[in-house]
């Protein structure tokens, strides 16, 4: 991926939330320079917890038609007891026709919400014992509290405003259609390290191609931020 896809996303990103009138955190605007001095005033929360901004194509080298914009505004952790918080919160930027492909979590349940723009796509289904996906058995999820019956890989759109509760274990991919999409994630515990599982081969975090400065850090680059 290169770091101009990345910092043209985020910059998208941070002018659809001021469209929407949102106020994000302040490291959500804290450029790549000023990173190195945030850390010495007292941020490690931040960097422990991967809180911030979150740029993939999971691997597919084509971000425009897989991949993701993320934004991780709180999160605890399930083995760090000086951050017992837990739930986790992020904003999602689909953009028109990304897709996010194939995966499930073993431990995150999650609300995934349509906060405005186009309608989000998703289809689902359930993981066997090998981790394929089970084409027969029909899936149950609830729609803003009101259940909903689905075949495998049927198509579910969310409509702004709407949300489906997602249940461990239950594959599922989404998608934007007809615009951009502000979405929403509100779940238990995030760990992106340990508690994805893709269908398919995939990388969570990308491999940059530095094609220009950075005007802005990962959260999974701050490791090597000093």
């Amino acid at each position: 991926m290169k770091r101009s896809q990345i910092n043209y996303a985020i910059d998208k990103a941070l002018a659809m939330a001021e469209t929407f009138r949102l106020s994000l955190p302040e490291f959500a605007s804290v450029t790549a320079s000023c990173w190195p001095q945030k850390l010495k005033e007292g941020w490690q929360e931040v960097r422990d917890l991967q809180l911030g901004w979150d740029d993939t194509d999971f691997g597919s080298g084509c971000f425009s038609e897989t991949g993701l914009t993320l934004l991780t505004l709180r999160n605890g952790s399930l083995s760090d007891p000086r951050y017992a918080k837990p739930y986790a919160e992020k904003m999602l930027q689909i953009q028109q026709d990304q897709q996010t492909p194939w995966h499930f979590h073993y431990h995150k349940m999650e609300d995934i919400i349509n906060r405005g723009g186009g309608n989000l796509c998703m289809q689902l289904a359930w993981a066997t014992e090998d981790q394929q996906l089970d084409n027969q058995r029909r899936v149950s999820v609830a729609i803003d509290g009101c259940q909903r019956t689905l075949n495998p890989g049927e198509t579910l759109v969310l409509h702004p405003g709407q949300s489906v509760c997602l249940p461990v274990r239950l594959y599922h991919r989404f998608w934007a259609e007809n615009r951009v999409v502000m979405g929403w994630e509100i779940s238990m515990v995030n760990d992106d390290r340990a508690d994805n599982h893709f269908l398919d081969a995939a990388g969570r975090f990308p491999s940059i191609e530095e094609d220009e400065p950075a005007r802005w850090v990962l959260c999974s680059e701050y490791e090597r931020v000093r």
